[in-house]
């Protein structure tokens, strides 16, 4: 069991929680912008500069599986604050950074650092609530990261202006130090059911295949997805993942119990959390080039007019975590269903009012779709395995981010008209993501097995909460 807390402690760690997702979010955009300047003041270009955010997304989802089951195992509040420090730490080294390699080395370690605190984060905050009140927490802790989300490349583009990239660098240092402070006052909480040892087999070679994974997805559109380095990784990926999965289900306690994957709704919500996830970071880098290209707006014009849709996102936490967990598919489907409406609608939109009003409804879709999929996962699982849940969804849609950066790449790429057939080729690419993920939302509603209905469904609902 785990022991759950309210009060002080629950208020302290909704603080320490919003407050990691806010860093941590705002970081992972916030240097796209940047990195025409980065490239002049390193004196370095080409291929190179993109290691500064695939470097950190790629360490972010290939560690957050392992990293939320180690905050199950020796304490929540333990790896969070851990986490903090090596991100903090890993900020101070990137904002003095002297060269390209110290910068993307120095980003990597902030992936880390983002791996071991948000599952953890999200595990201990799901553990310091009483039950009936878990989801409206979860929903505000993840509209202020929304905020970061969706503001996390203007203010960087303002910060790089206005100061240099090194000041969003530096801005992380005092957020990780509030986030840790609120942290050491929240209640600590880990699962008593399971002995405190790591499955070390387990964790390296789910590691190494979601390594070998990310890399493809975030590498493969360089390389040619049929070249030789692609194959490579694809046979890693995969050889690595079939070692994990029979070494789990030898392991008297195994990092990840393979029985979370027959949960239908926590399978389904993590699917469907992917296609939304990849049409959001869509959103966020085709809107901005859209705004600036086609539509012709000046850059603070650009970033003026994306504030309607960025406030959409950041609102539809709280108004996810209203929803009830028995709701939480269906919602999921509609939200999904509304985001891919909005996105064709924009990419046929013949004036900039209808194309910002398609991106307002498109970000309050994909935020509500975005947020349940943390606040609904959450639920459908035991509390003592919290983290171990979170991490794996994070792990999920950490890596549908790199599907988004690669389908974006072609309208960063484009100029003129091809920029503006790029943009809306983008954005109904994210919308059969959204449709995509709705499908599966909708089958597993028609097809669900309900716990109680014989021992297969037991089976495949062990981690039904109860």
């Amino acid at each position: 069991m785990t022991a759950v807390s309210g009060g002080s402690a629950g208020r302290w760690a909704l603080a320490a929680v919003s407050a990691t997702v806010f860093c941590v979010q705002l970081d992972a955009f916030a240097l796209n912008l940047a990195l025409p300047a980065i490239g002049r003041d390193l004196g370095a270009a080409g291929g190179g500069l993109q290691w500064v955010v695939s470097g950190y997304l790629l360490a972010a989802g290939a560690l957050m599986a392992g990293a939320g089951r180690l905050g199950d195992l020796y304490g929540r509040r333990r790896l969070l604050t851990a986490g903090l420090a090596v991100f903090g730490g890993a900020s101070l080294v990137c904002a003095l950074a002297p060269s390209l390699p110290v910068l993307v080395g120095a980003r990597v370690v902030q992936g880390a650092g983002g791996a071991m605190a948000v599952p953890a984060g999200l595990a201990l905050l799901t553990n310091a609530c009483p039950p009936g009140s878990r989801a409206r927490v979860m929903g505000r802790a993840l509209g202020i990261g929304g905020v970061a989300t969706v503001c996390g490349p203007y203010v960087g583009g303002v910060l790089t202006e206005a100061v240099s990239w090194r000041a969003v660098c530096w801005l992380n240092v005092p957020l990780a130090l509030v986030a840790a402070g609120c942290a050491a006052r929240a209640g600590e909480s880990r699962d008593t059911t399971a002995p405190a040892s790591v499955d070390a087999a387990g964790l390296v070679t789910a590691t190494g295949a979601l390594a070998a994974l990310a890399v493809l997805v975030d590498r493969g559109q360089f390389w040619g997805w049929a070249s030789g380095r692609s194959a490579t990784a694809l046979v890693l990926a995969v050889g690595l993942g079939a070692v994990f999965v029979r070494h789990e289900r030898a392991a008297a306690h195994p990092l990840v119990d393979l029985a979370l994957f027959g949960n239908r709704p926590f399978v389904a919500l993590t699917a469907a959390g992917a296609a939304a996830n990849t049409a959001t970071v869509v959103v966020l880098f085709v809107v901005p080039l859209a705004l600036q290209g086609p539509w012709r707006l000046s850059a603070t014009g650009a970033g003026a007019a994306f504030l309607a849709p960025a406030a959409a996102m950041a609102l539809a936490g709280p108004v996810a975590g209203r929803i009830r967990t028995a709701d939480a598919v269906r919602a999921m489907a509609g939200a999904l269903v509304l985001g891919a409406v909005a996105l064709g609608t924009a990419a046929a939109a013949p004036t900039l009012p209808v194309f910002l009003v398609a991106v307002t409804g498109c970000g309050a879709g994909l935020g509500v779709a975005g947020a349940l999929t943390l606040i609904a996962t959450q639920a459908v699982v035991r509390p003592e395995r919290a983290g171990e849940a979170s991490g794996v969804t994070k792990t999920v849609i950490t890596t549908a981010a790199g599907l988004g950066v690669a389908l974006s790449g072609p309208a960063a790429d484009a100029h003129g008209a091809a920029m503006a057939a790029a943009v809306d080729a983008a954005l109904m690419t994210a919308g059969g993501c959204c449709l995509a993920g709705a499908a599966l939302l909708v089958i597993t509603l028609l097809t669900r097995i309900r716990p109680g209905c014989g021992p297969r469904a037991r089976r495949r609902h062990a981690f039904l909460q109860k």
